[in-house]
């Protein structure tokens, strides 16, 4: 039997993350890191959804999912690059460059038919967020009855949250000011529609939002840092498989989000002494 009882969907973005100092390449993507995490911590289910390239990266990305027995039987591959992103490490703290916009599955959009939805509804949530070129599908999503988990990132703008945050009901991003601000921006997301708003500081840990309570969660100390890449990505995975799975155990949800926020803290700091996102690194020649 799993260890959580939880089914998670990815749906969008996958990429390979290539690092210039090293010459490594690194399987992610906000939804590709959802599901690695979310099988590193034995739900009962982890899907990706999502398009594919044709290259030679493409399928390093697609080995490494079947690897960690993650489903992908409602991806597709199209002609074509598959995404990528250049960066390099400062001290542990992972640095982006240049990037081709998601290759093929930047350029295709995606249109969700009856057949997709119902597959979708299978799952406990969906994960999707602001680089994965599925906005569109938002409102059929959420008219399905879906749980959306959108990660809305630091660069989301005022407008594009009053578009699409009302679609999702759990919303997450990465906030840089004071905690007043902080506190602020997540009433403004809330006003929107998501039953959650949460935002990650860095090091100085997290703060949430349910419309009636702020809760603050501290980060935990990392033991060595080796990579912040995929920090964000691994705190909003534990969190939203620890409260679904506790929620689901009958446990009252104040205290539930209390200790989703706890084991996403624990688990957020591992991730950063890992290489890459979740590791599978694989040499790449330019």
């Amino acid at each position: 039997m799993a260890a959580k009882c939880v089914k998670v969907l990815g749906f969008g973005d996958n990429v390979v993350d290539m690092y210039e100092h090293s010459h490594v390449m690194y399987p992610g993507g906000n939804c590709v890191n959802m599901c690695a995490y979310s099988s590193m911590q034995d739900v009962e289910r982890s899907a990706y959804m999502g398009y594919f390239g044709t290259d030679e990266i493409a399928e390093f990305v697609i080995d490494v999912l079947h690897q960690m027995k993650i489903e992908t039987v409602k991806c597709k591959q199209l002609e074509g690059e598959n995404g990528w992103s250049k960066c390099t490490l400062i001290d542990g703290d992972r640095t982006f460059g240049d990037y081709n916009q998601g290759g093929v599955r930047g350029k295709t959009p995606y249109v969700l038919d009856h057949f997709d939805i119902e597959y979708m509804q299978q799952f406990d949530f969906v994960h999707t967020g602001n680089y994965c070129y599925t906005e569109s599908q938002l409102e059929k999503m959420k008219g399905a009855g879906l749980k959306i988990s959108f990660d809305f990132s630091d660069d989301s703008d005022r407008a594009y949250y009053e578009k699409y945050a009302p679609y999702v009901t759990y919303a997450f991003c990465s906030f840089d000011g004071t905690d007043e601000e902080a506190k602020e921006h997540l009433r403004f997301i809330h006003s929107l529609g998501p039953e959650i708003a949460s935002l990650t500081r860095g090091a100085k840990g997290c703060i949430l939002y349910d419309g009636t309570e702020f809760y603050v969660q501290p980060a935990t100390k990392i033991q060595k840092q080796v990579d912040t890449m995929g920090a964000g990505d691994s705190f909003i995975t534990t969190f939203m498989v620890s409260f679904t799975d506790l929620v689901k155990k009958g446990v009252a949800r104040r205290e539930a989000i209390r200790g989703a926020l706890q084991d996403a803290a624990d688990f957020a700091a591992k991730v950063c002494e890992l290489d890459g996102a979740f590791g599978y690194g694989k040499p790449y020649e330019d």
